[in-house]
């Protein structure tokens, strides 16, 4: 799929320290896909950082437009909060 950033994405991104490289593997291969409000989705992936700290990295995307398009991202340590059991 394709991916349009927004630049409030792009800000986020540079402020949160999460890399291109990393949004992409979360979007290209998310753990899970967790429906949020209106047309939005949280494409949600489990990542390790070389410090040793777990993080789940959340990609907000409206995908029913193309190309899709990721309205913003962020880290957050509480997992339990936003993790779905399948």
């Amino acid at each position: 799929m394709i991916f349009k950033l927004t630049n409030h994405v792009k800000d986020e991104m540079a402020r949160r320290s999460i890399s291109w490289t990393l949004l992409e593997q979360v979007l290209n291969n998310p753990q899970q896909i967790v429906i949020e409000k209106g047309n939005l989705k949280a494409y949600q992936s489990i990542v390790s950082f070389d410090d040793g700290r777990t993080f789940l990295i959340r990609a907000i995307v409206d995908d029913t437009i193309t190309p899709a398009v990721v309205v913003t991202a962020y880290r957050t340590s509480k997992t339990r909060k936003y993790w779905r059991p399948a």
